[in-house]
């Protein structure tokens, strides 16, 4: 089958290298390159270097109408996406002959939209997973062709349960290519109360510690190991990595960042804090 990937993060690169592996891949659409550290110099994305890699061509479009322009005589059988960051329009979606599949880190209906992940596990939720569903013109609205569910382990933080889906989105598209190829993705529509996500902002991560202990904790979680929750401890603004409620209920912070000292033990920082 000729495909073609849409991706960002590094969350989209298992599901890049299944479709590298498994099709005949086109190339690799994905965000312009982007300003990054203090020195503000152009990164790529995880997907652009991981594609190129691969010997994979490598599309960074501005315009995603007239890149569906500059595509609509490849005879597409079917696109892949996985955390591109941007809706499709239904230019691009009407190209490939079997449809756009979507990896999706949720159990949709339930956290549609931006950081699934992170409010799962804010939420308190004791399960996720991967949803692989056919693209329409909304945002993670469209059917399902795979689901599959998780747990959330007590102490996983976002970057462990990224990681493990990632995976699992992988192997759930390999699956997914199996079926195109033996004739159809067959799908069925959403079912349950939608959820819809937002990115993160910087007042997100804001800890307040008068907040109840377990709360923090998941706080703490959705946020490691980036961009971090942060709390004001001795007058300074710390990052908190790690965290958990202790055998009296109380608040145990485990692992940190203090300012101008790096990563430490939270019973390292309280013996420097003097």
């Amino acid at each position: 089958m000729k495909t073609l990937f849409f991706g960002t993060s590094d969350f989209a690169v298992p599901s890049l290298r299944v479709l590298a592996e498994r099709t005949e891949c086109a190339g690799a659409v994905t965000q312009p390159d982007r300003p990054a550290g203090r020195g503000h110099r152009l990164q790529s994305s995880p997907v652009k270097r991981v594609a190129l890699d691969l010997g994979l061509p490598v599309y960074q479009p501005l315009r995603l109408r007239s890149f569906a322009r500059e595509m609509a005589g490849e005879g597409f059988d079917l696109f892949a996406l996985a955390s591109y960051g941007r809706i499709l329009p239904g230019e691009l979606l009407a190209l490939p002959a079997l449809g756009a599949l979507n990896v999706h880190p949720s159990l949709l209906p339930k956290y549609r939209g931006a950081t699934p992940i992170q409010s799962a596990i804010l939420q308190g939720e004791a399960e996720t997973g991967v949803s692989i569903m056919l693209m329409d013109a909304g945002l993670d609205t469209g059917e399902i062709v795979l689901q599959q569910r998780v747990a959330i382990e007590r102490d996983e933080t976002y970057g462990e349960l990224h990681d493990r889906l990632a995976a699992l989105g992988a192997q759930l598209l390999a699956q997914c290519i199996t079926l195109a190829e033996r004739g159809g993705l067959a799908a069925h529509p959403q079912s349950g109360e939608p959820v819809l996500t937002r990115p993160v902002a910087k007042d997100d991560l804001r800890i307040d510690l008068s907040w109840a202990p377990e709360r923090i904790v998941r706080a703490v979680r959705a946020y490691a190991p980036q961009p971090a929750a942060r709390a004001e401890i001795n007058g300074e603004t710390v990052k908190i990595l790690r965290a958990h409620v202790g055998d009296s209920g109380d608040l145990v912070i485990d692992e940190l960042i203090a300012p101008n000292r790096g990563k430490m033990s939270g019973s390292e920082y309280r013996r420097t804090a003097g």
